[in-house]
């Protein structure tokens, strides 16, 4: 893979062979983010469980302390009074099957996270194939399937990142900007982490995490020593 002069410059400072502790990854993570934009930072981890098993799903969600670096656009299915709460809390779009109906005739996605009450998944039910290859479908173990959804949109405004594994046993999330800089990225980095770890299931065996990656959009990625985290 061609890789630019801005990359090689970087990839010089790291150390692939190193693991190197968390506050360290995340300072090379800064230091060696080439782009002119502000880069995100994320931090994938391989677990060692088995995503095709039920019992080993490792699913949920955490509120960053210091957000994300992004805005999320938040759709809400709600009705009367949830609606208008929703609305209150900051929803950039609050619907039933108008939503609905826009999402399957015109194909419309301009939306990062999508919120319901618990009595609106009758109908939420019917986007399952459009929002579930999308990572979308709202999840009661996500948090997006609550009766108080005013909360809930607070919480994704707030910086709420959900995580799950990937057909490889891998989750992906971001966990802020380089602009953020190192001290605002460890606190998000240790509450992600926290919440990884918290999640592990009774049927996990033997190793849990078995690598631990921080990259910026742009950047190498730096290897963290995850071993002091279990």
């Amino acid at each position: 893979m061609f890789r630019g002069k801005k990359y090689q410059e970087s990839a010089k400072q790291i150390n692939t062979a190193s693991l190197y502790d968390p506050n360290e990854a995340l300072d090379l993570v800064v230091k060696t983010a080439p782009a002119k934009f502000d880069e995100t930072v994320e931090l994938h981890v391989k677990l060692g469980v088995d995503s095709r098993h039920a019992d080993q799903q490792v699913r949920g969600a955490v509120v960053l302390p210091n957000g994300t670096g992004k805005v999320a656009r938040v759709l809400v299915f709600a009705k009367g009074d949830k609606a208008d709460a929703a609305r209150a809390a900051g929803a950039d779009y609050v619907g039933e099957m108008d939503m609905i109906e826009k999402i399957q005739k015109e194909n419309w996605f301009d939306f990062d996270v999508v919120i319901a009450t618990p009595d609106m998944m009758g109908v939420v039910g019917r986007l399952g194939k459009v929002l579930g290859p999308k990572g979308l479908m709202p999840s009661p173990k996500a948090g997006t399937v609550s009766p108080d959804v005013a909360k809930a949109v607070t919480e994704v405004k707030a910086g709420k990142v959900e995580y799950r594994l990937d057909k490889t046993n891998i989750i992906h999330c971001p966990i802020g900007k380089v602009s953020f800089g190192s001290e605002k990225l460890i606190e998000n980095f240790n509450a992600l982490m926290g919440a990884i770890i918290k999640a592990k299931p009774s049927a996990a065996k033997g190793q849990y995490i078995k690598s631990c990656v921080v990259v910026s959009t742009m950047g190498p990625g730096v290897k963290v020593n995850s071993a002091k985290m279990v």
